[in-house]
């Protein structure tokens, strides 16, 4: 009985990828196919990201704007422990995914119906985090936790801000 609570509590650990990233690379990772960017206008608070060991910095905010060519994002998130200035032209290059100049493509894996809450990744697993229009519900973070797990993201690194 304690080995079956060991082997548990261990499945909840953050599971090191050895290479500096919450997922490893080369697992298959989804986005979003049916994401509507013009739905993403608007200003999100950051109320989860991925931190490893004793990293630490405080949520951000970004705000979203429709522009010629894309998204504008204008705002400071928490990526892996650090707070970024996020500034510049979202371009679709894909579906459920962006590319931003001087950032890792990020790849929106989930936005619920209500485009209240998105979860953010990217392939190599540098970083992702949670977004949403306020107060996140616990139902729509546990999503976002099981679209992180699914796209092979270690979750106990997914800290709720």
């Amino acid at each position: 009985m304690i080995l079956a609570a060991v082997l548990a509590l261990s499945a909840c650990a953050v599971k090191p990828t050895g290479t500096g990233s919450f997922r490893p690379s080369d697992a298959p990772i989804w986005s979003s196919a049916g994401l509507q960017p013009g739905q993403l206008a608007g200003v999100w608070q950051q109320v989860a990201a991925f931190q490893s060991g004793a990293a630490d910095c405080p949520a951000g905010q970004i705000d979203i704007q429709p522009a010629a060519g894309g998204l504008s994002l204008d705002g400071n998130l928490c990526l892996n422990g650090v707070v970024q200035r996020i500034s510049g032209l979202a371009k679709p290059i894909g579906p459920g995914r962006l590319g931003i100049k001087g950032q890792e493509d990020w790849w929106v894996l989930w936005v619920d119906s209500g485009y209240r809450t998105m979860a953010i990744g990217t392939p190599s697993g540098r970083f992702g985090f949670v977004l949403d229009r306020g107060p996140i519900p616990a139902d729509r973070l546990e999503a976002a936790r099981e679209i992180f797990d699914f796209n092979s993201y270690a979750v106990g690194a997914l800290r709720a801000f």
